[in-house]
């Protein structure tokens, strides 16, 4: 493998709107990014990714981009955002944009033309059709609900959006389009960003002449994840973007890529791939339903363990996966993955060694590195999320009780990581002095980074732990670049592998019960490189792990 400048380093997500607010508006902003840059960096993180920053409705929470070449006023200014450019260039960190070019808003300028005269150039930008015996042009279901057609005033002509009915879906097919896009993405690598994280890019391309599908519920509608699965070609898009865009500039991305083909991991994240990594979501799709969230699996230790190993062992000698137990877009990992009751700083701390040391590059959301958790709501009235709201609606629909839906999506909601960083114990969990745009988690008084600084034994300062070994002289060289290998696969609530490189050979190991459990070492001489607990009951090649007892230790 030739290693690239980034496989190293340490990225953390931010999500602006509820990372810290400066102007006491309720909306996190830039100005507190740049506050923040110290701390990220004392952390031990190298590259911030930011969630959409743009002028935006926020229809969809700034996915729904209005202008790509503006900073939306209530995140700051583009004077602002060439500071925090700067600023984290004097640390040595690289940030990295949202490219969200499935799709942008209807308020944009594009859209608007092609609205004016859907016939015309514009209106090529998008995909608009004429509807069919007086309906929509085919029956694919929308990922928020509802058709993806949406008539256009009250003509014949509907146009197609994968998501909300504000996020016009971009045609791809245009080559006109298509250099517009690429024209963008220079334009944001010239200014000094280090890359991009790529949204819904699995979604660009489309099955032409549009069809219907089988239906997969009683609304008539089939899940438009169904073309996904259908679309050839998508590759010859994401390499030209590759070379028009990304090469000159040495740029890394990190690519949302679900459904693909198994055969095609070479040609994603391969030496000659059309992205640096793509995140693995193998743990994160686990158990879903085409039926809707009430119909989810609900995810156990065993399956995350062999969700994780399946990824490992698919990309090993093939290119870097990016590793992550939560994001803006699903629940808090530490809810999602430790069983209900079972969550402490003993579990959260075993999680996060187990998901860190994997071979790929370890992305942290913010809030994660102090353990927060799902958020406890208590009305539907509380959700701002329009994927919780639709499965709220989907849920009714199959004849569950207001409580029971809401009980349901309250689970799998977006809002529980989009709530506000809990900095502190003051005011609003110390994110604003003013009413925050959405609810803090009432939890914030025990569980924030003020606390955590001041306890050297917290989730907090684990994760720093965690980091410094990654990134260790000695280590680096395993951690990073060593080949993966499974151990005890056979033990039940165990999860455990191998890094291993010409010097050294490195268990990870974690007891992912309450329970303690006996294991056998392959050999009596190791060196505890890091334990979650203060202590280690052990005999010569016998351990006995307490429960969620995570342990890193050392084989020369």
């Amino acid at each position: 493998m030739i290693k690239k400048w980034w496989q190293d380093k340490v990225a953390y997500q931010i999500y602006p709107k509820s990372f810290k607010d400066t102007n006491n508006d309720g909306i996190g902003d830039v100005k507190g990014i740049i506050e923040k840059l110290d701390y990220l960096k004392d952390l031990g993180v190298d590259i911030i990714w930011l969630s959409p920053i743009y002028c935006s409705p926020l229809a969809d929470q700034g996915y729904d981009i209005s202008d790509y070449y503006l900073i939306d006023p209530r995140f700051g200014t583009m004077e602002e955002m060439d500071e925090l450019i700067a600023e984290a260039k004097k640390r040595e960190m690289y940030l990295i944009m949202d490219l969200v070019v499935n799709h942008c808003s209807d308020e944009h300028e594009w859209f608007q033309k092609a609205l004016k005269d859907p016939d015309g150039e514009y209106g090529n930008y998008f995909y608009i059709r004429e509807g069919k015996d007086g309906k929509a042009p085919n029956n694919l279901r929308s990922y928020f609900g509802g058709s993806v057609w949406e008539r256009i005033g009250d003509t014949n002509k509907y146009y197609f959006h994968a998501f909300h009915k504000k996020q016009p879906d971009l045609n791809w097919e245009n080559e006109v389009l298509r250099e517009k896009i690429y024209e963008m993405i220079r334009w944001w690598l010239e200014k000094g960003i280090a890359g991009f994280r790529i949204d819904a890019i699995m979604n660009i391309k489309k099955v032409l002449p549009f069809h219907d599908y089988e239906p997969d519920r009683d609304d008539g509608l089939a899940s438009c994840e169904k073309m996904v699965d259908e679309a050839e070609g998508i590759l010859d898009f994401l390499n030209e973007m590759k070379e028009a865009a990304f090469d000159k500039y040495d740029a890394f991305t990190v690519g949302e890529v679900f459904r693909e083909k198994k055969e095609d991991l070479e040609a994603f994240i391969g030496e000659k791939g059309c992205f640096s990594s793509m995140f693995d979501f193998n743990e994160t799709v686990f158990g879903i339903s085409d039926k809707g969230w009430y119909d989810y699996q609900h995810i156990t230790p065993d399956d995350y363990r062999d969700c994780c190993f399946a990824s490992q062992l698919r990309s090993e000698g093939v290119g870097f996966l990016s590793n992550i137990i939560e994001n803006h877009d699903e629940p808090r990992g530490v809810s999602h993955y430790i069983p209900k009751g079972e969550c402490s700083d003993q579990s959260k701390k075993m999680l996060a060694t187990v998901y860190f040391m994997l071979k790929g590059l370890p992305f942290i959301y913010q809030g994660q590195e102090i353990g927060m958790e799902n958020v406890p709501f208590t009305s539907i009235e509380d959700i701002d999320d329009i994927s919780t709201l639709d499965q709220y609606q989907v849920a009714l629909s199959q004849g569950f009780s207001k409580e029971e839906a809401f009980s349901m999506v309250c689970r799998y909601s977006r809002d529980n990581a989009r709530v506000p960083f809990q900095w502190d114990g003051g005011t609003n969990a110390g994110f604003s002095q003013g009413i925050p745009w959405l609810k803090v988690n009432p939890d914030y008084r025990n569980l924030n980074l003020e606390l955590q600084i001041e306890d050297e034994d917290s989730v907090f300062h684990y994760y720093k732990k965690l980091i410094a070994l990654r990134k260790s002289r000695e280590h680096k060289e395993t951690l990073v670049f060593g080949d993966f290998e499974p151990a005890y696969t056979d033990l039940k609530r165990v999860m455990a592998y191998y890094r291993s490189s010409k010097a050294e050979k490195i268990l990870i190991i974690g007891n992912f019960k309450p329970e303690p459990q006996e294991f056998l070492l392959e050999q009596e001489e190791y060196e505890v490189l890091l334990n979650n607990k203060k202590e280690l009951s052990s005999d010569g090649r016998k351990l006995l792990l307490d429960g969620y007892q995570a342990l890193i230790l050392r084989f020369q």
